[in-house]
């Protein structure tokens, strides 16, 4: 499994997780840059994401939604804040979740090569203890359940990487 750690800090109002992997630093990247890749793995099995807009960039946004098992859809959306490609990109909760005080207040993704290949670190910020007792289980069950499926998505070449 890939996750190294996950780690919860009230202090910092910050869920921290640490994922490790057997590729290189631009393949781990380009994961989450193609949203035909990041959907294959940012829901839970039980809860498939579908990503309809990834303007990749500052300002941009991107939009998916989950689908539950009993066919509800749950909407996400990322307002892109900081890309610096290949090593970092930073979102602010879209606008769809708005109105929910409860949801992460921002992200921060960090790339880097490590001497087995590649580190992901992802920051979660979070706007109060309250939003984070309510989020956290929930969040880290997803994620747990999630991100091993970037195993296979990683195992193959990327487009980027097709494309060069």
């Amino acid at each position: 499994m890939p996750l190294t750690s996950v780690t919860k800090d009230p202090a910092t109002l910050t869920l921290t997780v640490v994922g490790d992997y057997p590729v290189s630093q631009r393949r781990l990247w380009d994961a989450f840059a193609d949203p035909r890749q990041l959907e294959r793995f940012w829901g839970a099995p039980a809860f498939p994401a579908t990503f309809t807009r990834h303007d990749f960039k500052v300002g941009g946004r991107a939009e998916y939604f989950l689908t539950l098992p009993e066919g509800q859809k749950w909407n996400g959306s990322w307002k892109f804040t900081v890309v610096n490609p290949i090593s970092s990109f930073e979102a602010h909760d879209g606008q769809d979740n708005a109105e929910d005080e409860n949801m992460p207040a921002s992200m921060k993704f960090a790339f880097e090569t490590t001497p087995a290949g590649s580190r992901l670190t992802i920051v979660t910020h979070f706007s109060s203890i309250a939003a984070m007792e309510e989020t956290i289980p929930g969040m880290e069950q997803g994620l747990r359940a999630a991100m091993p499926q970037l195993d296979a998505v990683l195992a193959e070449p990327s487009m980027a990487a097709a494309l060069a």
